[in-house]
């Protein structure tokens, strides 16, 4: 019977809530009064230690992309709520437009083409590239760094960084990018500005010899070239600003890492479903498997990893 008893009292390896109750006390009704109120309380504290461990870890990330990281762990949570606590513990990322200098000049003698661009719909990989050219601080001048976007994946495929903005640098980011993504000629279309970088001779042949089909956009209008510029968004906020690189080595190694291991293989993307660009080409690569495209066709897959 004792032993009978004991075994009632013991559930999964702890105190029946009776005993507990005996021993304390108080009554069972007066316990679970208690645990209602206080379980919420318990909850919310572990959810506020998710949501500061995942902020200190991806200190740039707006509450929609901590809660779809939460999400990744099993909480579940929506945004509002997320935005909330995050308010409340002043988790919310701090933003301030950074002054961008001028690094396009458009007026020069060069041939300028068409915006080729505007209006596709794309279905998969080096379909469309998109480049552009931005200023970085350093301590004592300046340096520029040009790149080249899958706009499909939103890749970064090539890129490069010097002291001057000779179409060199341009040339550089470009040949990078074909070099690695071997595109099919007459299946790209490369939009960037109208910028002398991309219009002169130099950087037309190249892209003429790999049948590369180039497309310019209209004046004035930054929204042709909209994914090259959120990209230059996101590597000011998330790398540059705050920065203080010691020249043009100190900046290519620490933009090239951002670059190649947070942005493209880490950074999640709310236009790709919260994937990663790497991801985001990865998902794309088994999806054409399971429906592979025509037959002798690669217009449109992404490249094998």
């Amino acid at each position: 019977m004792m032993a009978s008893q004991s075994q009632g009292e013991i559930l999964n390896g702890t105190v029946a809530v009776e005993r507990m109750c005996r021993l304390a006390g108080m009554s069972r009704a007066g316990y679970y009064r208690h645990f209602e109120a206080s379980a919420p309380r318990a909850a919310e504290t572990a959810l506020r230690d998710a949501i500061q461990r995942l902020v200190l870890a991806h200190r740039h990330y707006g509450y929609r992309r901590i809660t779809f990281l939460l999400r990744r762990e099993g909480w579940q949570v929506n945004h509002k709520r997320v935005l909330r606590l995050m308010r409340e513990d002043n988790l919310l990322c701090q933003r301030s437009a950074p002054f961008v200098p001028r690094t396009t000049d458009s007026r020069h003698g060069w041939h300028v083409v068409p915006n080729l661009a505007r209006g596709m719909i794309l279905s998969g990989c080096n379909q469309l590239w998109v480049a552009d050219i931005t200023y970085v601080r350093l301590a004592e001048a300046f340096a520029y760094l040009a790149v080249v976007l899958d706009a499909f994946s939103r890749k970064v495929v090539g890129w490069a960084l010097a002291t001057h903005l000779r179409a060199e640098l341009a040339i550089a980011a470009l040949e990078m990018a074909i070099a690695d993504r071997r595109p099919v000629p007459g299946s790209l279309i490369h939009h960037s500005d109208r910028g002398v970088q991309y219009a002169c001779n130099d950087y037309t042949a190249i892209l003429d010899a790999h049948g590369i089909q180039a497309s310019m956009s209209r004046v004035g209008n930054p929204y042709d070239n909209a994914k090259a510029e959120s990209f230059m968004k996101t590597l000011k906020q998330e790398e540059v600003d705050g920065r203080a690189y010691r020249d043009e080595e100190d900046a290519r190694l620490h933009i090239g890492t951002f670059i190649e291991t947070v942005y493209n293989r880490q950074r999640l993307h709310s236009a790709l479903n919260y994937r990663s660009p790497q991801e985001h080409e990865e998902y794309m690569q088994k999806f054409q498997r399971v429906v592979p495209p025509a037959e002798n066709s690669t217009v449109g897959t992404c490249p094998h990893f």
